[in-house]
């Protein structure tokens, strides 16, 4: 497929563009700041022009987009105001959904949150693991924005059946660098609370969007995105008796598995993380 990748210079977004060029994909990267060259293009997303000029078209690269990965975005709460974040994200997530829906593109993939879920759970969450079963819990302007763009593509899939939008609920993306690191939070079961103690490698991230850009039916559907692991050495049964004690358990899990539920991405995507920072220390 031909692919417009929004945020291809992030974090995520760097490794996304990489494993889905080596997968065989024609990926044109699109951000606010990059390497120029030809798989790139400069767009400010939150100008609808030049999305849907883009898409269209940049300079003869291109004579059209297949499908869209949109990850673009002030990636989490606290790095600039809460009216900038929300003047950010959702007008680009917006701008990026409509183009390609008048442009007949049917495809898009695009990163959601584990925020949605409750984080950073100072309101314990209502079962572990947790899964994409409950409603929303947004408890940041970051994460209300993640919300209503989760809202959007229902909206946008009902009015259009034959669209497919996949809404990846990505934990903390690390990459192997990070995993130095990780042997310090083990002190301090409170430190990494926040997301129950999850992340998720990019290279796996990258993984559940190729499988969602392959095998998504048209229609609406979120997964969470974790790796299998948590961040810890602890084990679950004792992080949750000093953390949370009074949460129920849905089902059985083993001593460091992850407290994010991924059996969903499992069962529908085929989706597999194959990386663990365990094996990087």
């Amino acid at each position: 497929m031909r692919i417009a990748l929004t945020g291809s210079s992030g974090k995520l977004g760097a490794v996304v563009a990489r494993e889905l060029r080596t997968a065989g994909h024609d990926v044109i990267g699109m951000d606010v700041v990059g390497a120029r060259g030809h798989d790139f293009v400069e767009v400010d997303l939150t100008d609808y022009g030049q999305v849907v000029d883009a898409f269209t078209s940049v300079n003869d690269r291109h004579d059209g987009i297949d499908a869209v990965v949109h990850l673009a975005a002030i990636p989490a709460p606290g790095i600039r105001s809460d009216v900038a974040t929300f003047h950010n994200n959702m007008p680009a997530t917006f701008n990026v959904f409509w183009a390609a829906v008048r442009l007949g593109i049917r495809r898009i993939v695009y990163a959601s949150s584990e925020t949605v879920l409750g984080l950073p759970f100072d309101v314990p969450p209502p079962y572990v693991p947790v899964d994409e079963e409950y409603p929303a819990r947004p408890e940041s302007v970051y994460s209300l924005v993640k919300h209503l763009e989760e809202q959007l593509a229902i909206e946008l899939v009902r009015w259009h059946p034959d669209l497919s939008i996949t809404a990846l609920r990505f934990s903390n993306v690390m990459v192997p660098e990070d995993y130095a690191a990780f042997g310090a939070f083990d002190a301090d079961a409170r430190r990494r609370k926040w997301n129950l103690w999850g992340y998720i490698d990019a290279r796996d991230g990258a993984q559940a969007v190729q499988r969602a850009l392959e095998v998504a039916p048209a229609g609406f559907d979120r997964f969470i995105i974790a790796a299998a692991d948590t961040v810890m050495s602890r084990p679950d049964d004792e992080l949750l008796a000093e953390v949370f004690p009074d949460v129920p358990r849905k089902r059985e899990f083993g001593p460091n598995d992850t407290l994010l539920s991924i059996e969903k991405a499992r069962r529908l995507l085929g989706y597999e993380p194959r990386h663990s920072w365990r094996d990087h220390v």
